[in-house]
């Protein structure tokens, strides 16, 4: 079972429709799952005032700061109540679980592998925001679901987890070079940084001419997927 977490604007179809993974995941016998990427519908009043925050950007975190903290709860969705349901309803193996995300859903699989050692055998991510506290997505994100306590903010960001001894299975991350966020809001070379220092396993690869879209997305899926698949049947 593959979860795939989107990014900033979508939801649980984003990744379904536009990623191409389907034919992938059937040739490998892989269970996709592609949650939301916030609650919705939640009668919190500034919810829907930036793109950037609230309705369609989660974080796969769990607020602290109200009016936050009673709805936008993702990370235990994603990592307890979920697994639950899905074990409740479908005949897969609750032991061999990965996870892959696009920008924010690139920093959720990132986080949450590392935040629950054991929980995920396989993560990937495409354009990832890795290193939140140090860009405005991030900033942006963490004060407004868990305040101004920026120590909070370390235990979402993975390169701040990497550097504090959190350690996940390989970590394989994929950067196209002409993405317009790549400098301002992504910083993957700190994540390689920080991955080199503490002995993190990680592939990083940057890849000439690709943006920050779902086209880059379906031209890389299947190596994606197909790393998954190899450590999920090992």
């Amino acid at each position: 079972m593959l979860y795939c977490l989107a990014g900033l604007t979508c939801n649980e179809q984003t990744f379904a429709i536009k990623a191409g993974a389907q034919q992938h995941a059937a040739r490998h016998g892989l269970v996709l799952v592609t949650p939301d990427t916030s609650p919705r519908n939640t009668g919190v009043a500034e919810a829907d005032a930036d793109w950037q925050f609230g309705t369609g950007a989660g974080f796969y975190l769990d607020a602290t700061r109200e009016p936050y903290a009673r709805h936008w709860r993702m990370e235990t969705w994603l990592v307890e109540e979920l697994p639950s349901v899905l074990a409740s309803r479908f005949p897969v193996r609750d032991d061999r679980v990965g996870i892959l995300g696009h920008s924010m859903g690139g920093h959720g699989a990132l986080t949450l592998a590392l935040r629950h050692p054991g929980r995920f055998r396989s993560v990937s991510a495409f354009a990832p925001i890795c290193a939140p506290s140090d860009v405005p997505w991030g900033r942006g994100a963490f004060g407004g679901y868990l305040g101004e306590d920026a120590s909070a903010w370390r235990e979402h960001d993975a390169v701040r987890l990497v550097a504090g001894g959190a350690r996940a299975p390989m970590l394989v991350v994929d950067q196209g070079m002409e993405d317009p966020f790549l400098a301002t809001q992504l910083r993957p070379e700190r994540l390689e940084e920080a991955c080199a220092a503490a002995g993190q396993p990680l592939t990083l690869r940057r890849h000439a001419g690709y943006d920050h879209g779902y086209f880059f997305i379906a031209s890389f899926v299947g190596e994606h997927l197909a790393h998954h698949a190899a450590l999920l049947r090992a």
